[in-house]
């Protein structure tokens, strides 16, 4: 008894050790006869149960119990120990729960429950440890004495696996309240190299137990043993189990360690959340539908608003044909039209398109016989002519010259307007005169006439001459054409053809192709008395009146005043002057006004002199831009005029190699232009390029005609006055961040999706933040992205066919 709690206590004496070896060799030799005498009971065992005991011996730092050898000679003798304690195994629960760690005092069991448990395993680990230890011990030991130190050192092993077992439990168990041991640092050694099928107690050469011993001592003493098997047990607990170690509770408890990696993904993942204002989550959760709306596949939303325009309490002035935004921005997708083929490229598609892609034949039917446009098997056709050129545009383009020399297509005259346009032949002709035509007509009774336009690669937009002025500023366009366009010039005062002359540069023609001008119907005359007597007020010259034989048309071709001597020496103040603080650019739902603005006349303000002819005027900063002002890039506004072409006049090759195809891009759109750099860098390649300039950017419209350019005012907080499928290419340079202001991308990612044609492309440059935003938004709209570089601040995306399967509620 005595001598029990000697060893206990960790003796270093060699008597001690001396008497250890004795009575091990005599307490294995009553172990072998007791063996013997059971051996009939033991063979009767399943070979299962001893396989299951085998294994959970094996694998110590698995949920097995454990129990200590000395146990079986006196179970009162582990009550009174201070370190060591008899821990009972319990076979079949392991087989049903093998992560459960059991362990209970053996003054709690019978004794002979205990007992039955021991022969299993010490049978086992005898087995298992003889063998590993042999090679271990001194040469100068016998047989005998190597048996004795494997009992020996087996109980030190079981008495340290039970220390480790006490951890474990505690940290699995944690509502449950136990007695915990002391262990040592070699013990959580022991414990994790076994469960790995290793060698922990040889690891350091031939130490002898007490070594081992004294080692562990003062380790205890230090008080080193717990925390470290704890942690170590807890590690490859959790290895095994693919689980995390739980914390363990109380004075000694510690947070699990996290690494690196987790560390900086969670702040990765934070600061993008940061600054994309955590939508993204959102958005990669965004579920889109198909509007369910009249228009369909010809849905244009500021124009189709039904409940907005059945609230009009007049259409008198096409109130109707004007813009009526929802009050919220749309996120549905607008549905492809039925059997819609890839649109043919131009210049073929100046002649042809897919009937599929436009399926709408009225115009064929009413306007065919004035060769607008006919149905020829599944193509629709164009063969160029209008209702006042019925033998071709470019015929009528030329008599317009010729009537008037002035004019110098291409040249002097670079940027026009056509008003009432049609299907667009005659813009889509003055191409061939390097003249670029902004092509306007409503959305109305003549079907799809600018959606026809654009499907054909030519410029146009929906709008209509109504009570509000048109998105242009004052005094930009060359020339102003209309050729039976349908428009009351003369009424009210003449407020609609005042509109024309608030657009049109001083000194810019109107040429005006209408029955008036060359019929004898009294309607007709007098609607020219009328337009004679209002176009003198407004001191317009008449150039030229000149008839065309080929197309039997006749065209008057009028001149604005390049100063304001003609409206000082009327007599009459009609129509009236604008007021001086009246702004001529300001444009943005801006109601008409029955006035004139003056001509400038300061030699340094814009429109007191015609711009260069082109192209140079292209290239050149306008005479007006100078030094004092100070540009939207910081600078002087001349200077920064030209950092502005350079920084764009590499744009075609840095598209290309982010994926645009040139030869797949007619219609193109800056959705955020600045001076025009962009637009002009491409002058080169057959395509025309809208310019967009944002209601709330600096006022930069003015520059961009005056290079020879064209575009509009625009807010990207609503739809855009175009047609669904109708651009091949769009690019927003810092467009979203900005817009993000003030309103949410999603809708506007619907639009794009919209006004894009399928396999046309979307370029994005903007803050990282916003690029990782966008692209989301575009992958759920099942967009390929062709390149993504947040480090570069740079996207390139194409669109698909995919289109929703759900329907939005009306």
């Amino acid at each position: 008894m005595a001598l029990f709690k000697t060893r206990n206590r960790r003796s270093s004496s060699p008597s001690y050790v001396s008497t250890l070896v004795t009575l091990g060799f005599i307490a294995l030799c009553i172990f072998g006869v007791w063996m013997l005498n059971s051996n009939s009971r033991l063979s009767s065992q399943p070979d299962e149960e001893e396989s299951t005991a085998t294994t959970a011996r094996t694998a110590v730092d698995t949920s097995e119990t454990r129990n200590n050898d000395f146990s079986t000679s006196d179970a009162k003798n582990t009550e009174e120990t201070v370190e060591t304690r008899t821990v009972v195994p319990k076979i079949e629960e392991q087989k049903e729960t093998p992560t459960a760690v059991y362990g209970d005092n053996p003054g709690h069991l019978p004794e002979d429950a205990i007992k039955s448990d021991d022969k299993n395993i010490n049978n086992d680990q005898n087995k298992q440890q003889s063998a590993v230890r042999d090679s271990q011990i001194s040469e100068e030991s016998s047989i005998m004495q190597k048996e004795q130190v494997s009992v020996i050192q087996e109980s030190n092993l079981q008495n340290d696996e039970k220390a480790s077992e006490e951890n474990k439990k505690e940290e699995e168990e944690n509502t449950k309240p136990q007695d915990v041991t002391e262990s040592n640092d070699a013990n959580a050694a022991e414990s994790q190299e076994q469960s790995t099928g290793q060698q922990s107690f040889d690891t350091q050469g031939s130490k002898n137990d007490e070594d081992e011993a004294n080692k562990e001592q003062l380790r205890e003493d230090k008080g080193e043993s717990e925390e470290k098997q704890s942690s170590l047990s807890s590690k490859v607990e959790s290895e095994k189990n693919n689980v995390k170690p739980k914390a363990k509770k109380g004075r000694n408890s510690k947070k699990t360690w996290s690494t690196q990696v987790d560390q900086s993904q969670i702040e990765k993942k934070r600061q993008k959340g940061d600054e994309s204002g955590g939508s993204e989550e959102k958005q990669q959760d965004y579920k889109w539908s198909l509007c369910n709306v009249t228009a369909g596949a010809d849905y244009i939303p500021c124009l189709d608003n039904e409940k907005a325009i059945k609230m009009l309490h007049s259409t008198k002035h096409f109130e109707h044909r004007e813009r009526h935004c929802p009050e919220d921005a749309p996120t549905c997708l607008v549905p492809l039209p039925e059997g819609y083929k890839t649109p043919i490229r131009w210049p073929n598609s100046r002649d042809k398109i897919w009937y599929h892609n436009v399926p709408h034949v009225m115009l064929a039917e009413v306007k065919g016989h004035q060769n607008w446009v006919k149905m020829t098997g599944e193509y629709l056709t164009f063969p160029g002519g209008g209702t006042q050129f019925i033998h071709g545009a470019l015929h009528y383009i030329d008599f317009l010259q010729q009537a008037e020399a002035g004019i110098a297509w291409g040249k002097h005259s670079r940027v026009i307007l056509d008003v009432g346009c049609g299907v667009g032949s005659f813009g889509g002709f003055l191409f061939e005169r390097d003249v670029i035509a902004m092509s306007l007509a409503p959305k109305d009774e003549h079907e799809a006439q600018v959606q026809f336009a654009l499907e054909r690669g030519i410029p146009a937009i929906s709008a209509v001459m109504g009570s509000q002025r048109l998105p242009f500023p004052s005094g930009v366009f060359d020339l102003i054409h209309c050729a039976r366009c349908r428009v009351p010039w003369h009424v009210e005062g003449g407020k609609l053809l005042l509109e024309l002359n608030r657009v049109l540069r001083p000194g810019g023609y109107f040429a005006w192709s209408a029955t008036p001008v060359y019929q004898k119907l009294e309607e007709d005359v007098q609607i020219w008395k009328e337009m004679t007597s209002l176009t003198k007020d407004m001191c317009w010259e008449l150039v030229t009146i000149n008839k065309d034989e080929l197309n039997h048309v006749g065209a008057a071709i009028y001149r604005k005043p390049t100063s304001n001597e003609c409206y000082e020496q009327r007599e009459k103040n009609e129509p009236p002057l604008c007021k001086d603080d009246d702004d001529p650019n300001a444009a943005w739902y801006v109601p008409l006004q029955a006035c004139m603005h003056k001509v400038p006349t300061n030699k340094a303000e814009r429109g007191a002199r015609w711009p260069e002819v082109w192209p140079q005027r292209l290239q050149k900063a306008p005479y007006w831009l100078n030094n004092s002002q100070v540009g939207i890039y910081g600078k002087p506004a001349s200077k920064d005029f030209v950092e502005d072409t350079e920084r764009w006049k590499n744009v075609m090759d840095e598209l290309t190699n982010i994926g645009v195809t040139w030869a797949n891009v007619r219609n193109a759109m800056d959705m955020r232009a600045a001076y025009g750099g962009f637009a002009a860098a491409l002058k080169e390649l057959p395509i025309w390029v809208f310019n967009i300039v944002n209601i709330d950017a600096p006022d930069t419209l003015p520059i961009i005609y005056e290079r020879g350019l064209f575009g509009i005012y625009h807010d990207w907080c609503e739809s855009f006055s175009t047609y669904p499928r109708s651009y091949d290419l769009l690019h927003a340079d810092k467009l979203f961040s900005k817009i993000k202001e003030r309103c949410k991308l999603a809708p506007i990612i619907a639009e794009v999706d919209r006004i894009v044609r399928p396999g046309g492309m979307l370029v994005v440059r903007d803050e990282r933040s916003i690029i990782s935003e966008v692209e989301t938004l575009l992958k759920s709209l099942h967009w390929e992205i062709i390149y993504s570089k947040e480090q570069e601040s740079l996207l390139s995306a194409k669109k698909g066919t995919w289109r929703p399967i759900t329907i939005a509620s009306s």
